[in-house]
């Protein structure tokens, strides 16, 4: 369509989330006339989402914004058997007690994002264990099952793709589709739902769920997805140096998330001014506008804007300040991210590259080496050459830390603790 008449669909296209929809002239008109309810499941695999799953957050946040109720689906029950969507072996399995974890980990970062509640706007959080853990196995083969092709399900490029490689997938995950499918009749006949999004990855998930209702009475469901996003250079989102970017504070600090954004290549400004933020789009128009030194000024714009979201205007700023010290006057900032060593050990000294793991600058003594034989470790803005140089309570400065660096951009205060 050249132009769409309901507000979330207008969004959506202008800020470059629309990949697919099924039917764009219905879904238009359903939300030009009346509230919708839609909802994207997000599967409990770890303690935290990452920053890749920003883009369907940020979908369910103008859903909200724009009028409609927002239901995000926990999968309580699907994170049992695990998404084979494009993955080239099966996930590990996780227990009960670990899923449930993970929810409740997960589930501290949509408050910010969504406003939940019980008015008929309100965004709804339901976990799909409520309906599949207590599924009869025959029952659901009989009055769920029986409406699956095989020769279908095989044909989606989500599966075929890991056939075509020869990869093993498991009954346990050829069963995952039928399970996301009937999570979409189940909240259409329980809540109304009419619309699943998520990432293009999904299409054929979702497509399979349109049909279930169709087949099993609900009123018509649409699909709608986002396109998969890769940085310019071609890096995945959400993925930085040293692993993932968590968006719970607690495994990714909100000045690393900051620092994350602001390393945006200049490329991707504009696109990204306009997923992760919300930002006027003529507010957005302007700053993209901007070239030579003014580059930098624009990252740290967006870096702000993305945390002060998830994480809250105040620590943005701070983090945005704590970067200003760090890199613009070359001080020592006490936001920088911290650990504690105890003093015994320091007193005693530890060894570089091991205390370099502790702090998270890498993965283990053999890439710590690497890093040092490169050149890019610094002790209290020092270089360190020597790989097994003991760093101890001496070097502590009069800030009452030892600053420990890898390049330009990653910082450490290491702390004695008592």
């Amino acid at each position: 369509m050249s132009e769409f008449k309901s507000d979330f669909l207008r969004i959506l296209k202008e800020r470059g989330f629309i990949h697919q929809i099924s039917d764009e002239a219905g879904l238009d008109d359903l939300f030009a006339k009346e509230t919708v309810t839609a909802y994207i499941g997000f599967d409990p695999t770890a303690p935290s989402l990452h920053a890749g799953s920003l883009i369907q957050i940020m979908m369910l946040h103008w859903l909200q914004k724009t009028g409609h109720r927002a239901i995000s689906l926990m999968g309580g029950g699907t994170g049992m058997v695990g998404d084979p969507s494009f993955k080239e072996e099966a996930r590990q399995l996780m227990t009960v007690e670990t899923i449930e974890s993970n929810i409740a980990s997960i589930k501290r970062v949509f408050s910010n994002y969504l406003t939940y509640g019980e008015g008929p706007k309100d965004a709804l959080m339901i976990n799909n264990a409520e309906w599949l853990r207590s599924i009869n196995y025959l029952d659901f083969l009989r009055d769920v099952g029986r409406h699956f092709s095989v020769n279908r399900m095989l044909a989606f490029d989500s599966v075929k793709t890991r056939l075509d490689r020869e990869q093993s997938l498991s009954f346990l995950e050829f069963n995952y589709m039928i399970l996301q499918a009937y999570d979409f009749v189940e909240l259409a006949k329980r809540y109304g739902c009419q619309l699943q999004m998520g990432g293009s990855d999904q299409w054929g998930n979702i497509i399979n769920g349109i049909d279930l209702g169709h087949r099993m009475g609900t009123t018509q469901l649409y699909a709608l997805t986002s396109p998969l996003l890769t940085t310019s250079s071609g890096a995945k989102m959400g993925k930085s140096a040293t692993g993932a970017v968590w968006l719970n504070a607690d495994m990714f600090s909100a000045y690393d998330f900051w620092q994350y954004w602001r390393n945006t290549e200049d490329a991707d400004i504009p696109r990204f001014l306009k997923l992760y933020t919300t930002l006027p789009m003529a507010e957005i128009a302007r700053l993209s506008a901007l070239g030579g030194s003014e580059i930098n000024e624009v990252k740290k714009i967006l870096a702000t804007e993305v945390t002060a979201i998830l994480h809250g205007r105040t620590v943005a700023e701070e983090a945005a300040e704590t970067a200003r010290k760090t890199f613009e006057e070359g001080g020592i900032a006490e936001n920088l991210p911290s650990v504690d060593v105890p003093a015994s050990e320091l007193d005693a000294g530890i060894g570089l590259l091991s205390l370099m793991v502790r702090a998270g600058l890498a993965n283990s003594n053999g890439e710590a080496r690497r890093h040092v034989q490169g050149g890019a470790v610094r002790i209290n803005d020092q270089a360190v050459s020597d790989e097994r140089r003991l760093i101890g309570s001496g070097e502590i400065t009069a800030d009452g830390v030892i600053k420990l660096s890898l390049g330009k951009k990653k910082h450490i205060l290491i702390r004695r603790a008592a």
